[in-house]
């Protein structure tokens, strides 16, 4: 029973959820950014190199006696991929950077002074001590 208890406490912290919402949002954010790179960023430089579409370049291994390709290596879906990624972690990097700065530094509290230095023995006595408790001596108002 205490296992399930244990479980339960776990599933339920705020870190979990926020990662898990984290996951959600990744995963959409990544289908926004792979729509991005395939569909406005790679035909603009498809074009710029000669009409290439990344997607279509491949090395073929075989084909079978139809002619039809049977293995390849689609390096263009790669490439895409790579970019893809490029995208991704530049514009992480930047929401990250963004977030820190919004993030208030903590001032440091004062720290709040409740003893003074007895000037006869060097002892730390309270503030509103009038007489050392160590050396007896009357402090100076």
């Amino acid at each position: 029973m205490g296992m399930i208890k244990e479980f339960r406490e776990f599933a339920v912290k705020g870190n979990v959820l926020d990662m898990a919402v984290g996951i959600i949002i990744g995963t959409a954010f990544g289908k926004i950014v792979s729509s991005l790179v395939s569909d406005v960023i790679m035909p603009p430089i498809g074009l710029l190199l000669g009409k290439v579409d990344f997607s279509n370049l491949k090395i073929i291994l075989s084909k079978d006696d139809a002619g039809a390709v049977t293995a390849s290596i689609n390096y263009g879906t790669f490439i895409n991929i790579v970019i893809n990624f490029i995208i991704v972690a530049f514009i992480m990097f930047l929401v990250v950077k963004q977030m820190n700065k919004f993030k208030r530094k903590e001032e440091p509290k004062p720290v709040e002074v409740t003893t003074k230095q007895c000037p006869f023995c060097l002892s730390a006595i309270p503030i509103k001590a009038t007489r050392c408790a160590f050396c007896t001596s009357e402090q100076p108002k």
